[in-house]
């Protein structure tokens, strides 16, 4: 089965359409954040971002969890910045992504007005600079967070069902 990945800078609401899309789907859901050794959370807890050595143990642990789900399908989060990191999630098994795309202060925004978190918005400018879109060979869709996420949810489940 195929595993989807919610992708998107943070404060893009990954959790909340990730939690929802595996609900509606009956699978297994997974935060990227659990993935993450403490010194990578204290790292960004500082203000400082990630460097691909950072990223690289913590988005292998992600690949892991999508092979162990190949069978029964799942949903996972994770920022998936960069075409490289979704290669190494890619390694993990079949997968689609659905990038959670939007305006830099909406981001900003969301950010600022959360609570709990450990990601400053300090580094919204960090991931923003690092994304790098869907390309042709990446499966998935790019949806605007400016939609309510019960939309982006009917949206992904109607493309994901048909490919």
């Amino acid at each position: 089965m195929t595993v989807i990945v919610v992708m998107g800078v943070s404060g893009s609401g990954k959790t909340t359409v990730g939690t929802a899309l595996a609900e509606r789907l009956g699978v297994d859901y997974a935060e990227a954040d659990t993935f993450h050794p403490k010194a990578n959370i204290d790292k960004m807890s500082s203000g400082h971002p990630l460097n691909d050595e950072d990223r690289h143990p913590w988005l292998e642990a992600i690949a892991t969890w999508i092979r162990d789900h190949q069978c029964s399908g799942g949903v996972v989060t994770s920022s998936a910045l960069k075409y490289r990191y979704r290669d190494i999630l890619r390694s993990g098994g079949k997968v689609w992504f659905l990038h959670l795309h939007g305006d830099r202060d909406l981001l900003a925004n969301r950010m600022k007005t959360r609570s709990g978190h450990f990601m400053p918005v300090s580094l919204l400018d960090s991931q923003l600079a690092d994304l790098e879109p869907l390309q042709p060979d990446e499966h998935g869709l790019v949806a605007d967070i400016a939609k309510k996420p019960a939309e982006i949810v009917e949206t992904a489940l109607s493309v994901f069902k048909d490919r």
